[in-house]
């Protein structure tokens, strides 16, 4: 008889409390929008299992020695799961669109304006009885409007390691939303004569080209932001494995094997986060609507600098390229691509958006280290 009592009192159905089934139900989610929607299933899917194993009573996953605690403590809390995915991501790269049209460059830039947005919509909250945030959280918080997970979670585990669950979740969810979130806006800030402008064919760029930008990009980071260079050091790191031509085994490795295993571990680690104890908080909910505005104003902001452009070029730049300045490659430029042939079935926009595309990605890692530097 005691031997029953003592596993009933050991089952998960005794032990088991309101908020573990709630978040175990968003884990659940999170699985259906990967699994039967396709919303980033690389790594909704693992953090979505993660949030299922974190919030299983007396599981041990995330306790001192538990698989997720030593994922989430060797890979994000050193910021090593990141940076891993940034290399990866550098690799898979191509920059030949933004340095055949440099100017994108602004579109890239335009397109983070969302990110300082949102930090002082963060700091307003706190007039909301039941919010505070410091200054730390809202800059972590505002890092959202950039679109790029890895950046997210970096500077998440910098600044406001407590809200990494909410952050990452928000960050990664947005980017799966981005072919629902982006169209709207972008037609309501363009034109139909606009959104049919055709563009010129980028010209050719050549290897030497393609070799000297990652350590151009790279040498005026180190001169001028220092703090971004662990993100953007990794970043070049992977473009130029893949430009020179002479490490294609490390360059294959950064843009499968490497990024997909770090990938797994780096969702679950996230997943370990989303335990009823750490999420189910207000602020959690103030979280996930900055994330909404902070990617709206990005995109809004890239559309309008585009919509400047176009009217100083003479009517060349197609509006709609701006909303391809956010960091989720090659969605957004996906996007553009759609948008645009929904208005002229032979406009292909898809190689110039890749420019504003890959330059938000510098954006954003490069307004990571704007942050880290005035706030950490």
């Amino acid at each position: 008889m005691e031997g029953l009592v003592a596993f009933w009192a050991e089952s998960g159905i005794a032990n088991f409390t309101p908020g573990q089934l709630l978040m175990m139900g968003v884990g659940a989610l999170l699985l259906y929008l990967s699994i039967a929607r396709g919303f980033e299933p690389l790594l909704l899917l693992p953090i979505g299992f993660g949030a299922i194993l974190a919030n299983i009573p007396n599981g041990g996953f995330t306790e001192e020695g538990g698989l997720l605690y030593l994922a989430y403590h060797v890979g994000i809390e050193t910021g090593v799961f990141p940076l891993l995915v940034f290399m990866g991501v550098g690799a898979l790269t191509d920059f030949g669109a933004l340095i055949a049209n440099p100017k994108m460059l602004l579109l890239g830039a335009a397109a983070q304006f969302g990110i300082f947005a949102t930090l002082i919509g963060a700091i307003g909250l706190n007039f909301v009885p039941g919010f505070e945030f410091s200054m730390q959280d809202a800059g972590a918080i505002a890092i959202i409007g950039g679109a790029d997970g890895p950046t997210a979670i970096f500077l998440a585990s910098k600044l406001a390691p407590e809200l990494l669950g909410a952050i990452a979740v928000a960050a990664y969810s947005y980017m799966a939303l981005v072919p629902l979130i982006q169209p709207p806006i972008m037609k309501l800030l363009t034109t139909e004569s606009e959104r049919q402008i055709k563009m010129e064919q980028l010209r050719e760029v050549s290897k030497r080209e393609k070799i000297i930008f990652p350590l151009m990009v790279l040498g005026l980071t180190i001169l001028f932001l220092p703090a971004a260079t662990p993100l953007v050091g990794m970043f070049c790191l992977g473009n130029l494995m893949r430009e020179s031509g002479v490490v294609d085994r490390l360059s294959s490795t950064a843009q499968n094997e490497l990024i997909n295993i770090v990938t797994i571990f780096l969702g679950l680690a996230v997943g370990s986060k989303l335990s009823a104890d750490k999420f189910l908080q207000v602020e959690t909910l103030g979280i996930l609507l900055l994330g909404a505005v902070a990617f709206a104003i990005g995109t809004a902001t890239g559309v309008l600098m585009a919509k400047l452009m176009c009217k100083l070029s003479g009517g060349k730049i197609n509006p709609l390229i701006g909303a391809a300045g956010v960091s989720a490659v090659p969605m957004a430029a996906r996007v553009v691509n759609k948008v645009g042939l929904e208005s002229n079935q032979h406009n292909f926009l898809l190689m110039h958006a890749m420019g504003p595309n890959v330059a938000g990605v510098l954006g954003s890692a490069v307004a990571a280290g704007v942050l880290i530097a005035v706030l950490g």
